[in-house]
Formats: C-alpha cells, structure tokens, sequence
C-alpha cells in the first residue's frame, strides 16, 4: 500500500488530471444524481470512493479531503493527523519522527504538489480544522452538492 501511495505522489499530475475528468463527469451526472437523491447515493458513494482513494492514496475517509492541494498525498496518513504542514520532527533524510521507515508526508505531499498544474497555488492554501461529524463520508457527493450551491 505504502508503495502504491508513493507511486501516486509521483504521478500527481496524470492523476489530477484524471480527477478533472471525473469532476466534470460528475457535474454532467449532477441533475441525475440529484433526482436519485444524496442520501440515497452517500453509501454506494462513499464505499467506491474509499476503495479508490484507499487504493491509491491509502484515504483515511475523513470526509473533508485536501488531495488536491497536497500534491495527491492524504495528510491523513501522518502520523499526528497534521493537516497544514509538517511537524518539526522531520528527519534530515526526510523521514518521519515517528515512523522513521516511512517518509514525512509532507515531504511527498511538497514535491507531488510541484507535478500539478495548480499545485503551487492549492499548497500554499490553509485547510479548515476537521469536522470528525463527516469522517466516512463521500467527499466526492459534498464537493458536488457544495458545487450546486446546496447545503452540505
């Protein structure tokens, strides 16, 4: 798995653009989806969303996700939960304090985030404190409903 995360890191920019994609998919799909109904959808939702994002980005569902700023790296995988940078316990080698055999995630996240079009811009951006009330939830259906205008 740890592998397959870093593989995603490397190719931050083919996968981001893969996700434009499926946004836009999405936004077509949205008055069809509506009709179905959100709630309706949340289950199937979130269950397809944690198999490919946890395939690829090892997701931790937390409900709010920032892939796209993090250079496609989930911030939800540091060990402390830190999700707007690094702790001062990086390691020279780029090493995690607490988990030494695995590399700082905001290390990966800094050099995914260089790949990406818009990844300059979207890692300089502050993340809002987790709400752990989504945690489990489909991001994907929260992001089009927030992208309709329509309550979360």
């Amino acid at each position: 798995m740890y592998a397959l995360r870093l593989w995603s890191t490397r190719h931050a920019r083919g996968l981001e653009t893969a996700y434009r994609a499926f946004e836009a998919a999405l936004a077509t799909l949205s008055p069809l989806l509506r009709r179905i109904g959100h709630r309706r959808l949340e289950r199937p939702a979130a269950a397809l969303e944690k198999m490919a994002k946890g395939l690829l980005f090892d997701c931790r569902m937390c409900g709010s996700c920032v892939l796209s700023s993090t250079g496609m790296t989930c911030p939800m995988n540091c060990p402390k939960e830190l999700r707007n940078g690094p702790c001062g316990g990086v390691r020279a080698d780029g090493a995690c304090e607490i988990r030494p055999e695995m590399r700082c995630v905001w290390v990966e996240a800094w050099k995914g985030s260089r790949r990406m079009r818009q990844g300059r811009a979207a890692f300089a951006s502050v993340a809002p404190p987790l709400d752990r009330s989504i945690a489990g939830t489909s991001s994907w259906l929260r992001h089009l409903r927030e992208r309709e205008g329509a309550r979360p």
